[in-house]
């Protein structure tokens, strides 16, 4: 079965003259017979849209989305949080197999998936997932996700046992806080920089939002715990060395001991992922089951800060800034290590600028008085946890009953 959903005001509004022009004329010439056409009218219509589609029609189903990341975790997660009692078929008829069209205004998936060109625009480009389901369907790669819990105080120390989704197993936690996310989840300065650009909107509708959204944030740090967990397999969370190009066991995640590793700093950026180019990891040293790709920066760890000060934060930013621009030089920012003077370069001899971490999850637990590190980005939506609450994060992966694809 075939669904094609767009969002029509994603990015600059242009998603139903692109399906008009290029992807329905597209599909109709190589004999692809689209079952339903629909675009979305409200928040979270996408969602519902595909819930109902799929409640109507057995076996899986194929989506020509076009839309930005927001959208496509709509759809994931009203399907994630569907029951889905209605369904018929066999063990593939849960399977959603997606051939992306980027409309947003970021479209940090696709452009993961599919690296853009000079001109991302390009209509060629844009069709490339497309066209890779019209050559046959058979090229897709699974999604995997990251599961998001917001808890409020008084913590539940046993897991809740309301199973999540029945394609993401084992992980089990509460509908009614759980955010699904397929790129990524973020607090910090990316949850800020997001929050604060949505604000910018009106007044600056390009991209140049998020560089005064990032200026505006530059010099704040955010106080928080952190427990990063082990993936279930590696039994140890894992810490890149730029040194041997390699991860590594983290020195305080012992297997036979205590695996969890405990991190209690002030932070300038923290993000997770299982499918965003800014952990090119993800790619270059796939992992051999679900887990978490992890950038923290930590300003204490610089030779040359040891207090958090207005002028520590001050004479920070360049450091930080230096991280974000060698992110886009295929990703050269994992790379970095403090010289002595403080500053960031691939040719350092002191500790790693930024901590890329591969584990199973993490529980992130803000500074009570620290407003700004209570906000919390899943695949650009904001949260906000509650005072002396925490979020907890672990990663999944399709099983043999079904799950998200993407054609490429």
């Amino acid at each position: 079965m075939l669904l094609v959903l767009y969002n029509p005001s994603a990015g600059s509004g242009a998603a139903k003259g692109f399906f008009d022009e290029h992807v329905l004329p597209l599909l109709a010439a190589n004999g692809k017979t689209v079952d339903l056409v629909a675009a979305t009218e409200y928040a979270d219509h996408a969602g519902k849209i595909l819930v109902e589609f799929m409640q109507a029609h057995d076996g899986p189903v194929s989506v020509v989305l076009g839309s930005g990341d927001g959208t496509l975790n709509e759809c994931m997660t009203s399907l994630a949080k569907a029951t889905f009692t209605g369904l018929r078929g066999g063990p593939d008829s849960h399977r959603v197999s997606f051939a992306l069209v980027p409309c947003g205004t970021a479209n940090a998936l696709y452009s993961t998936l599919f690296p853009p060109p000079e001109d991302p625009a390009d209509v060629a480009y844009r069709l490339q997932s497309v066209k890779a389901f019209i050559a046959g369907g058979t090229k897709t790669v699974p999604l995997h996700l990251a599961i998001t819990t917001l808890s409020s105080p008084p913590f539940a120390r046993k897991r809740p046992q309301g199973k999540l989704c029945f394609f993401y197993s084992p992980i089990r936690c509460s509908y009614q806080t759980a955010k699904v996310s397929g790129v990524v989840v973020s607090t910090c300065l990316h949850a800020s920089i997001l929050k604060d650009s949505e604000k910018l909107r009106a007044e600056i509708p390009s991209m140049d939002r998020f560089k005064v959204a990032a200026q505006q944030n530059s010099h704040k740090w955010y106080k928080s715990h952190v427990k990063l967990l082990p993936a279930p397999e590696a039994g140890v969370v894992q810490i890149y060395d730029p040194l041997t190009k390699a991860f590594t066991t983290h020195p305080e995640s012992d297997a036979d001991d205590e695996p969890i590793v405990d991190v209690d700093d002030v932070f300038s950026y923290f993000l997770a992922t299982v499918n965003f180019a800014i952990a090119p990891l993800t790619s270059k040293i796939p992992p051999a089951e679900a887990t978490l790709d992890i950038l923290m920066l930590r300003p204490l760890r610089s030779p040359v800060i040891s207090i958090d000060s207005p002028a520590a934060r001050a004479d920070f930013v360049p450091v930080l800034y230096k991280v974000l621009g060698a992110a886009y030089q295929d990703g050269a920012h994992i790379d970095l290590c403090y010289t002595e003077d403080g500053s960031a370069d691939a040719e350092g001899t002191g500790p790693v600028v930024i901590e890329y971490i591969r584990c199973g999850g993490f529980e992130w637990i803000p500074d009570a008085d620290d407003e700004d590190a209570h906000n919390i980005c899943t695949d650009g939506e904001i949260s906000v946890i509650e005072r002396e609450g925490r979020a907890v994060c672990s990663a999944a992966s399709p099983d043999a009953v079904g799950g998200f694809l993407v054609y490429v």
